[in-house]
């Protein structure tokens, strides 16, 4: 090649690094805002998308302990009231996230309430850590190995084969009481109170069941891994890095106090079912989800390795639309018409919905919208607003 042709290559691609602008990471207790018509966006539309959100706040109760009641207290047994703290909750509000910057914002979105079962997704992360740095060597190994003599949570001969992987993917089909709550209490299965306890039984791994009292094993298992309380490692190895507010909070149970290496520890809850989980606004959610949008990179530092994140978002065995707990898929694009196959949700109740999509480089955080179709429509506003 020519000297000036090499000259004349060189010179088109300068102003091509020049003009690529480096990744965006907010610092703390700020976040870049940009108007959508700026980056592309159909205002109109994205307006819509934040409007019908809005229409379509969750008409259940906002004391969460009565939404709470009234959601699970009718048709489980043992339900008891709460075991940890609940709150009222705000009205509809959330966020959207596009290209990094923030294109629309409603409600009060710094009101920090439960987001019930997005609680098992910073659970399950936190898990993910202690295997990217060793101290679980692989989710296929048995949690019954990790835990210390004197824990009996895997020493039933139906729980000793549960692997970390079961765990996680709730289909270890854990067996036992754990705070006061059977198993089959959470969401029983069978026709008659009688039919409860007498549950059907599956090899661990075979069969998936939401259950909350099984997260919260994976939840105590945890804890005896890291010996040191969740709430002390997801600060300092993911919410401090990536920029978190210092309100939000990580609940367990009046119950679920456990002796640790001689201290006193509470093992947190995995979601809101007996109140506890995880406290937090709208804006670190959003950071949250943003982290994962971004592979597990923050501002230059891999927090969540990639493997983690493809193992997450591989789907189970007993339910393509679930990968770790609480990654929700999108296979056949059955759960959400209108978004990417390739998009994933953290879901909790009331509804609590974290938004990821690569294909469109948008996050969204959608907290107290109406069950059902609601959260579909408002995704395929937010689309439409994305100019292709």
């Amino acid at each position: 090649m020519s000297l000036p042709r090499r000259l004349f290559l060189l010179a088109a691609l300068v102003p091509t690094l020049a003009t690529a602008a480096p990744t965006y990471f907010p610092p703390r207790g700020d976040w870049q805002r940009a108007e959508p018509a700026a980056l592309g966006l159909d205002a109109a539309r994205l307006a819509e998308a934040v409007a019908y959100a809005q229409a379509h706040e969750n008409p259940a109760p906002r004391d969460q302990a009565l939404y709470l009641a009234q959601s699970f207290g009718k048709n489980e047994p043992y339900y008891g009231g709460q075991l940890g703290p609940t709150r009222e909750r705000a009205s509809a509000n959330g966020l959207v996230v596009y290209r990094g910057k923030v294109v629309a914002e409603w409600g009060d979105t710094r009101r920090v309430d439960m987001s019930h079962s997005v609680t098992k997704t910073f659970l399950s992360t936190v898990v993910g850590l202690a295997w990217q740095q060793g101290l679980i060597k692989s989710t296929d190994e048995r949690a019954a190995d990790y835990m210390p003599p004197g824990v009996d949570l895997f020493s039933a001969p139906h729980n000793a084969p549960i692997t970390w992987e079961h765990l996680l993917r709730q289909t270890s089909d854990w067996q036992g009481t754990l705070w006061g709550k059977p198993d089959w209490a959470d969401r029983p299965v069978g026709k008659t109170p009688e039919d409860w306890p007498n549950r059907p039984m599956y090899a661990p791994g075979t069969h998936f069941k939401y259950n909350d009292v099984r997260v919260n094993v994976l939840a105590l298992a945890a804890l005896q891994v890291w010996r040191r309380p969740l709430p002390e490692v997801l600060r300092e190895q993911l919410m401090d890095p990536m920029a978190a507010s210092n309100r939000w909070r990580w609940q367990g149970y009046d119950n679920s106090w456990v002796e640790l290496d001689g201290q006193r520890m509470q093992s947190v809850s995995g979601g809101g079912h007996w109140g506890g989980g995880m406290f937090i606004d709208a804006w670190d959610m959003a950071r949250f989800g943003y982290l994962f949008l971004r592979q597990g990179e923050w501002n230059g530092r891999q927090l969540v390795s990639r493997d983690w994140i493809a193992k997450a978002r591989q789907p189970g065995p007993d339910n393509a639309e679930y990968g770790y707990c609480n990654w929700y898929l999108n296979p056949g694009r059955k759960a959400l018409p209108a978004a990417p196959e390739t998009s994933v949700t953290f879901r909790g109740n009331g509804q609590n919905i974290i938004y990821i999509d690569w294909e469109n480089d948008v996050v969204a955080v959608v907290r107290w919208i109406e069950n059902g179709p609601a959260l579909n429509e408002f995704v395929g506003r937010l689309l439409a607003a994305v100019k292709r």
